[in-house]
């Protein structure tokens, strides 16, 4: 362990990697675009429009099912059979395949043929997260394997907060239409270009300096006790995997059900919506921009500035996209004071994912209470600051999760990658809880999720500290 950490990022590796990152933000993000457009256009219900959600992110769960089903008939783990570059690549040729299904159904305007395909590329996600997620721990040291999720997680919300504006102008165009002009059919041409730039990123892949086999020591606890015959045995993961389910839910429901609540209840048009659920997304881009300054082992005081610049830095690309979009940037000067929240919620955590998943997710209940208490743009800000306080859970509950599986890691990450199916059944829970109550009040589903979310980040410190797994020695010791 202790030669683990003086270990450095393999930055060349890293940076070609965070590619597969932003493209599962741009998608997820942009669903949330289709969710409204698909209600009005084929007359669904709050509930029936939410399975956009469910059939992209159920994606998730059956391609880890089919991944074990794999892994046991060839009697090896997939990823350690054929390599961690080719289970890349072949992730985002299936997802490109997914993208193909767009266009005939954007031309018979057929919304089971468009979940289709939205289902096919999610499969393809699945296998790429499986692999990408404990590759961007395993590329450098334990201490800094939260930070380099939480940055990877940075680029992925760069594609969070471009996917809603490219997606809206494709079927609005410019800011300003409303929702007069509707049209299914432009869809197909932003589907089918990202189509291309999977297959690209997929040739990029296999010729990058990524290793087919990384070494996984790094993830091993500190006694080297590694004889379990599975990884489900470690208790830290199967908690960890009701917290992927519901952190992935909570997130996934805020944005998804927003725009609803927006139009219904606050008047908005469809087509002014685009650029608050690109606040939304840009809020975890803000929050994973600040997370992962710890990843490049700045000085103390250095990183301190670093921490007050780089939310900023965040929010001025969210700024400038949507200059670009030629929204009205007016509405979202306030949100700059709200950012200082995330700023010392970071600050206190002082780099412990058990510690920071505690103070964001009793924070992220705080935003959810607000936005239910009140009404207007006070309500908007509040459930789209959420996106600030789900942005650094991934990476701490992943490396919560898997701390101390060494060899079982890959196996630990598949089982956590199949309950990202938590997105579409929470989103889905959600809507018809809104059916039966209202939209604005359906967030108490969100108030649940991140009460467990606490609880695990709670639980989990002492379980693995009796594993002799102890961040805050690990954090000290690696400065």
């Amino acid at each position: 362990m202790t030669n683990q950490t003086k270990q450095s990022t393999n930055w060349g590796a890293f940076s070609v990697l965070i590619s597969v990152f932003f493209f599962w933000g741009f998608v997820a993000a942009s669903n949330d675009i289709l969710i409204p457009v698909f209600k009005k256009a084929f007359d669904l219900s709050q509930g029936e429009s939410q399975l956009v959600s469910l059939a992209f992110y159920v994606a998730y769960t059956v391609g880890s099912l089919l991944y074990l089903g794999v892994s046991g008939l060839i009697g090896e783990d997939l990823t350690n059979k054929i390599g961690y570059k080719n289970a890349l690549s072949l992730g985002l040729v299936i997802s490109a395949l997914g993208t193909l299904l767009f266009y005939p159904a954007a031309n018979t305007g057929s919304f089971p043929l468009m979940l289709s395909g939205l289902f096919i590329v999610g499969l393809g996600f699945s296998l790429q997260q499986t692999v990408a997620n404990p590759l961007a721990i395993a590329l450098g040291s334990i201490q800094t394997g939260s930070q380099r999720l939480t940055l990877a997680g940075g680029i992925n919300n760069l594609g969070t907060t471009i996917g809603p504006l490219i997606v809206s102008f494709a079927i609005f165009g410019s800011a300003g239409s409303g929702d007069s002009s509707i049209n299914i059919e432009s869809i197909k041409i932003p589907y089918l270009v990202l189509g291309l730039a999977f297959l690209i990123v997929a040739v990029i892949l296999k010729i990058s300096p990524i290793p087919d086999r990384p070494s996984i020591d790094s993830l091993e606890d500190e006694k080297g006790e590694n004889s379990r015959k599975s990884a489900l045995s470690y208790p830290q993961l199967l908690m960890g995997m009701i917290a992927i389910f519901v952190y992935v839910g909570v997130e996934v429901s805020t944005a998804s059900n927003l725009p609803a609540y927006m139009e219904k209840d606050l008047g908005f048009a469809l087509g002014d919506i685009a650029p608050y659920i690109s606040l939304y997304w840009a809020s975890l881009m803000i929050g994973r921009w600040t997370g992962a300054v710890e990843a490049f082992n700045l000085s103390s005081g250095m990183e301190k500035i670093a921490k007050f610049f780089a939310p900023y830095l965040a929010f001025g690309v969210f700024l400038m996209v949507n200059s670009i979009a030629k929204h009205d940037l007016t509405p979202f000067y306030l949100y700059g004071y709200i950012i200082l929240v995330l700023i010392g919620a970071d600050l206190a955590s002082k780099g412990n994912p058990a510690r920071m998943l505690l103070i964001f997710s009793a924070l992220g209940m705080v935003a959810l209470g607000i936005g239910m208490a009140t009404s207007g743009m006070t309500s908007v800000y509040a459930f789209t600051s959420v996106g600030l306080f789900c942005s650094t859970l991934w990476p701490c509950i992943f490396t919560l999760a898997v701390s101390g599986l060494g060899n079982k890691t890959s196996q630990g990450s598949n089982f956590l990658i199949m309950m990202i199916m938590g997105g579409g059944i929470v989103s889905w829970l959600q809507g018809f809880v809104a059916d039966s109550t209202s939209i604005h009040q359906s967030y108490i589903v969100g108030v649940a999720c991140f009460a467990y979310l606490a609880f695990y980040a709670w639980k989990v410190s002492g379980i693995l500290k009796a594993q002799g797994i102890d961040f805050d020695k690990k954090i000290s010791g690696g400065h």
